[in-house]
């Protein structure tokens, strides 16, 4: 199956320095090729030390110029949050530059510390991600953007360079209500999967998604790309220790950042979803939804790592699985132990099992 590398700016330590908070994961980036992780990911935020990453074109187009095979993933760009015609020029050059290798996730948004500052209303994200993504999917498609939309209205005009290739089949979105499975499926999108449901929801909603697919498009989808916030080590003991602390302390800046608690979601368009999951905090406590968050990602031993991702990818029928190794809080040294124990007694193992299994693959009709 495939393997990737996410990496996540996240500076959460009080007093340390967003400068080498940044050296440090470009570090680990800068192993990941060599380690033999098969991509390499980042997400978009702004304003907050949650992930210090304002555009992931950029950080993917530096490590282009560092890797010669890994692709190259968003994880992903927030399309309301940018220009349409920079993200298809962005993402074209990326992919020329790079001879091939993107895969691009997008997405809409949730945080609203980043619309306020961005002075976007948050309300009109929907229908922004449809027209931007419509246009931005279909310039990289034909070579040239247009569009002529309510919110987005674009003249023709040509992208130099154009893409390599056609991004059917590695196009991705995070898609969490029922409302925008329908809207990714309708453009043709695999699902990139953060989990934030039971996990028994997240196996029925990737089916739900994937007859929807079908039903809309007459072929199969991409398959998905699973995101996972991973801690390994041999010890059990210290295995369950770095997944309290650093898995818990990642969860909580979750809930802190997208404001799960903050009434204000149940009142903007589009984000009704978000209604219902504040009264489930509610009714269950926040340490107890802080600790359901933390368990939906994966961490123990080795042996328990190659099992429950082996066992999570068959049952989404997914390509494979991105692992994030820095976050939580976690100091420079535990995520590159982390990183190294995961890369000696995991990966070998998991690139040799369901070797059919890839993201990005083309798209038959």
């Amino acid at each position: 199956m495939h393997v990737g590398m996410g990496v996540f700016f996240q500076g959460l330590e009080p007093g340390r320095d967003d400068h080498a908070v940044v050296r440090e994961n470009l570090a680990l980036a800068d192993e990941a090729e060599k380690r033999g992780f098969e991509s390499i990911w980042t997400a978009e935020h702004h304003f907050t030390r949650y992930h210090m990453m304002p555009n992931p074109a950029q950080f993917l187009t530096y490590m282009a110029g560092r890797t010669s095979r890994a692709r190259l993933g968003t994880m992903v760009m927030v399309l309301p949050w940018h220009e349409p015609i920079r993200v298809a020029e962005e993402i074209a050059w990326l992919d020329s530059v790079s001879g091939g290798r993107v895969l691009l996730g997008l997405g809409r948004g949730l945080g609203s510390i980043e619309f306020d500052s961005f002075r976007l209303e948050m309300g009109e994200s929907r229908q922004r991600f449809v027209e931007y993504a419509t246009a931005v999917s279909q310039a990289l498609d034909v070579g040239a953007i247009e569009h002529d939309g309510e919110l987005y209205r674009q003249p023709r005009a040509e992208l130099h360079p154009p893409a390599v290739t056609t991004f059917n089949g590695r196009t991705y979105a995070s898609a969490v209500s029922p409302e925008s499975a329908k809207i990714m499926a309708t453009l043709g999108y695999g699902l990139m999967l953060i989990a934030q449901k039971p996990w028994q929801t997240t196996i029925r909603e990737t089916a739900e998604y994937r007859e929807l697919f079908r039903e809309i498009n007459g072929h199969e989808p991409p398959q998905p790309v699973l995101v996972n916030f991973t801690t390994v080590d041999p010890d059990a003991g210290r295995a369950a220790a770095l997944h309290d602390e650093y898995a818990m302390a990642y969860a909580r800046s979750t809930i802190d950042h997208y404001e799960f608690t903050n009434p204000r979601l149940e009142h903007v368009n589009g984000y009704e979803y978000y209604a219902g999951l504040r009264r489930n905090i509610e009714k269950h406590g926040l340490a107890t939804f802080n600790r359901f968050l933390a368990d939906l990602q994966m961490g123990g031993t080795p042996e328990d790592l190659v099992d429950e991702t082996v066992e999570r990818v068959r049952a989404l029928d997914a390509g494979g699985v991105v692992n994030v190794f820095g976050f939580g809080g976690m100091p420079p040294e535990v995520a590159r132990r982390n990183a190294d124990v995961y890369t000696e007694q995991v990966l070998p193992k998991l690139r040799r099992i369901d070797t059919f299994r890839d993201v990005a693959t083309p798209i038959i009709s």
